[in-house]
């Protein structure tokens, strides 16, 4: 019988609450709006944080699940690793691109804005002249181009870290002593999924709670928040952690 100090896995657990920190600054990266951008008085997607993170992050889950039961019936290499998080950061990255892209599109041609910022009068990436733009009483509209791509770079965030944390839970779930060429059971499959999306929404959570509403990007003065997020992030998903290797490893 297996002891059950063994399971827990250092290295394992440092990696997940990595993954997991991951999640929590990609969250902050990402443009919403919420119920105000919805009505077009306010820069960013018109949904919540912890809906629109987590929808990036579970299809970069797929993405990272695909390309991990493609390569990962023997075991991973370490290449073979940086693969599955390259694959679970482009699927978050797709995702939530075309979502900004979509909504940009109602924005621009169907409610008539343009894509503008109140947060600053010069869109840092293009230059943009914006403050002349924004309508009176609202905090900008539409998606300009630095929370575009403050959004992508939170997709590529996000999709590497629940790649890493689900990787790393099939690692602990399915260890080399017991490989074959049959591959995991649906058992261990199922649950690192359950447990990955886990963390995903933890840790989403918790930086929706320090963002507190709405962010527009990396330009966004809330964007300074980020280490408070960092510290939270770390010990929510230490803990989640130490709950989900043990569980993993005990089902050898």
């Amino acid at each position: 019988m297996t002891d059950f100090i063994s399971l827990f896995d250092p290295i394992s657990i440092v990696l997940i609450t990595i993954g997991g920190i991951l999640i929590g600054m990609g969250v902050h990266f990402i443009p919403v709006g919420g119920a105000p951008a919805a009505m077009a008085q306010a820069t960013g997607v018109g949904t919540g944080t912890v809906q629109l993170a987590a929808g990036a992050g579970l299809t970069g889950l797929i993405s990272a699940g695909f390309m991990y039961h493609m390569l990962g019936n023997d075991g991973l290499t370490n290449i073979e690793l940086i693969q599955v998080m390259v694959s679970g950061a482009v699927g978050a990255m797709i995702m939530i691109a075309v979502t900004m892209f979509i909504g940009q599109l109602v924005y621009v041609y169907c409610v008539g804005v343009p894509p503008v910022s109140a947060k600053v009068d010069k869109d840092p990436i293009t230059g943009d002249i914006q403050d002349i733009y924004v309508s009176k009483g609202t905090e900008g509209h539409g998606i300009p181009t630095v929370s575009f791509v403050s959004g992508v770079i939170g997709g590529l965030l996000g999709g590497t870290g629940g790649s890493l944390i689900y990787a790393i839970l099939m690692n602990a779930g399915y260890p080399e002593s017991i490989r074959s060429i049959a591959g995991p059971s649906p058992e261990i499959v199922a649950l690192a999924g359950i447990f990955s999306a886990g963390v995903f929404y933890v840790n989403a959570v918790v930086a929706s709670y320090n963002i507190g509403g709405t962010i527009e990007g990396f330009h966004d003065p809330k964007f300074k928040r980020v280490p408070k997020a960092i510290i939270c992030c770390l010990i929510a998903s230490l803990l989640c952690a130490a709950i989900a290797v043990p569980i993993m490893g005990g089902l050898i």
